[in-house]
């Protein structure tokens, strides 16, 4: 049975990608930049902010000073915006009520910045007591580095065999490689079931109460 189960935040526990659409349109259109649809951001996503201004300006405009440019205008407009159309995918506040009643750590690792993660999971989740909510944090490698995970087993205390990772996108599964540890890839994300099929996940789940059959394992 496992002890422990950390998710993924954008496009696994929440649908965020209308709010990280229009914010980073926002700040794009502050420089003159051209603007995308919404669905084009399921694919700029998933490595971190910069990597997402990076991959939603203009080939030629994809400098270090530009990213930075972006970022200016994008944080604080996303950390007034962040949860204006963002909501939970079907059953997941059920799915973690279930998984706290039934004595199961919970924890977040995302490559969001750190702000912005604790402040979503607090508006969204008040009634979860997650063991550790850890987002993008300065000086630590983003996923799929499995630095995050590291981090939250030593502060659960818990051992790897012991503990579950889901998410929704190629990241997370090579997160959870690099981690060597068991994970499921989620249905419902920002990502193919397709995508998640090449990197050979444990389990691709299309439920969230799924999930709870996962840990009795």
């Amino acid at each position: 049975m496992k002890k422990l189960v950390i998710f993924d935040l954008d496009g696994t526990l929440l649908n965020t990608i209308a709010d990280l659409a229009i914010s980073t349109n926002h700040a794009l259109a502050q420089f003159g930049y051209p603007v995308h649809d919404v669905p084009a951001y399921n694919y700029f996503v998933g490595n971190g902010i910069n990597k997402l201004f990076e991959r939603a300006l203009p080939e030629e405009e994809r400098t270090e000073e530009n990213i930075i440019k972006i970022r200016s205008v994008f944080v604080p407009y996303y950390n007034a915006h962040n949860a204006d159309y963002s909501s939970p995918y079907p059953g997941i506040p059920e799915l973690l009520s279930t998984l706290q009643k039934k004595g199961i750590a919970i924890a977040v690792a995302s490559n969001k910045y750190q702000e912005a993660t604790e402040k979503l999971i607090r508006h969204y989740f008040p009634d979860i007591c997650f063991i550790a909510v850890l987002g993008q944090r300065e000086n630590i490698p983003v996923k799929p580095d499995p630095t995050i995970l590291y981090d939250i087993l030593t502060l659960s205390g818990i051992k790897k065999e012991d503990a579950l990772y889901v998410g929704d996108s190629n990241v997370d599964m090579q997160t959870a490689h690099n981690a060597q540890m068991e994970v499921a890839g989620v249905a419902w994300g920002f990502r193919p079931v397709s995508e998640l099929e090449i990197y050979h996940p444990h389990h691709i789940i299309y439920k969230a109460e799924e999930i709870v059959a996962l840990t009795e394992r």
